[in-house]
């Protein structure tokens, strides 16, 4: 007997027990194809160097090599509704300009008065403007632009108006996200997007949506180390112990879809493969807290009655006729990464889209953008969102006004564990995180495609 042959291909174990597939599957409805789609291919299991969180060096790379040259999520179309709206986006040493132009064009440029360098607009701020006026020495340059007020221009001949136009930054929309690309030649956006904007039509759309609450917090880690903590649901099983009874985990299904996008899948309504003890429906029911003490009706499963709750609830909130979404759609955790830093979910009473971002040059701290887009009717005109609410380091997110208290006790499960996962980082005498085979892929995936931009002159 050949030994060699006959252990199990490196990736391929799987949980015993039903699959996120089989359970939703097992609901008899339809589904979006892209829902029940697969895409798994084992990519190693080396260790990922903890110097790659917390040198400086290495997040320098970062700046020149990667963010510099990929597609990054700006703001939504919202932000900016009308002629005039700006907003900045910020990463890193780069700053950009985002405007919408009195022809409803959008256009980015580098955030630098091309005088002395002065940013044309602060930092992590929007608003409204006929033009974009420099407040150090009043140089301005129109919406579309052009250089046009440049005061004692006796004293400036070397000046020429086609050659001081604002440079351009490259910008495209999706989905009713506006995307910035500081490199010059970049390929376009879809190429980025890749399948992801092939599952997000239909009622995946997220055009047809708009910012409910938009919250920001400083995680003091890596923006890597961050991002990270959401992209598998490994940690269930001790980070958020509660949710056992009624949440898959160990069962969860990832997927690998292209060098820029993954996903993971997790259901809501079904009990963790190491959830033992024995429940009824009933009891099932009740810990999903959709309306507690509500009985369960004969023959119904807590998982169907609790997407049928919702379902008239947020269709009644909303005034979007929901009869189309599966019970998946409605309950289950259905979250794509699209490199390097945007997590979307497509799923309806879980909206969120996150991004996460380094805060200067410093590796230590990270700025996570937590965003709940609703559904709004067809035909909804864009309007101005509410203003980002800025939460400290140390700030529960259930201090935020408008947050569920029990998912913001979620979320400051989630970020706890980071600054001490951070020290564990400098001071590990093992120097490098040691990944799972298939629940944590996305990780070494996100790894993998970042090390492509690096390797790049």
């Amino acid at each position: 007997m050949n030994l060699e042959t006959s252990l199990p291909l490196p990736g391929s174990a799987r949980c015993p027990g039903p699959s996120t597939r089989d359970i939703i599957l097992a609901d008899g409805q339809e589904v979006p194809p892209a829902l029940v789609a697969e895409a798994y291919t084992f990519a190693g299991d080396a260790d990922i160097p903890y110097d790659r969180y917390t040198s400086p060096q290495f997040m320098a790379r970062e700046f020149e090599r990667m963010w510099a040259r990929t597609w990054q999520w700006a703001c939504r179309e919202e932000h900016i509704p009308d002629a005039g709206d700006y907003i900045t986006y910020d990463i890193g040493p780069f700053s950009i300009l985002i405007v919408r132009g009195d022809d409803r064009a959008i256009r980015a440029y580098r955030n630098a008065c091309l005088h002395r360098g002065t940013q044309l607009k602060r930092s992590d701020t929007s608003g409204h403007a006929s033009e974009l006026r420099c407040p150090f020495h009043g140089w301005s340059w129109t919406l579309h632009g052009q250089l046009s007020n440049l005061p004692c221009r006796w004293d400036f001949p070397h000046v020429s108006d086609d050659e001081f136009r604002l440079p351009q930054v490259k910008v495209e929309t999706w989905g009713g996200f506006v995307f910035v690309n500081l490199d010059p030649q970049a390929r376009p956006l879809a190429d980025q997007l890749g399948p992801l904007a092939e599952h997000f039509t239909g009622r995946w759309d997220l055009a047809d949506r708009r910012i409910a609450l938009h919250l920001q917090k400083e995680l003091p880690t890596n923006w890597k180390a961050a991002q990270e903590a959401f992209l598998e649901a490994y940690h269930v099983y001790e980070t958020h112990a509660q949710g056992l009874a009624t949440a898959g985990d160990a069962n969860a299904q990832y997927d690998l879809f292209s060098d820029h996008v993954t996903r993971f899948v997790h259901t809501i309504g079904t009990p963790s493969p190491h959830y033992t003890q024995v429940q009824t429906q009933q009891e099932i029911y009740d810990k999903m807290r959709v309306e507690p003490g509500v009985p369960l009706p004969e023959g119904r499963t807590a998982r169907s009655f609790a997407a049928e709750k919702l379902r008239a609830r947020i269709s009644a909130q909303t005034g979007v006729p929901l009869d189309a979404y599966s019970d998946s759609e409605m309950l289950d955790s259905i979250e794509y990464h699209l490199f390097p830093n945007m997590c979307l979910f497509p799923g309806v009473s879980l909206p969120m889209i996150y991004r996460f971002r380094p805060i200067g040059s410093d590796p230590s701290r990270t700025l996570f953008d937590l965003v709940f887009l609703k559904l709004v009717p067809q035909g909804t005109p864009l309007d101005h969102p509410p203003e980002p609410v800025r939460l400290g380091v140390d700030q529960s997110y259930t201090q935020a006004p408008g947050m569920d208290p029990g998912l913001g006790a979620v979320y400051d499960q989630d970020t706890d564990n980071l600054a001490m996962q951070y020290r564990g980082f400098q001071g590990s005498a093992k120097r490098g995180q040691t990944l799972g085979h298939y629940q944590e892929a996305r990780i070494r995936q996100f790894h993998q495609t970042l090390d492509h931009y690096l390797a790049q002159d």
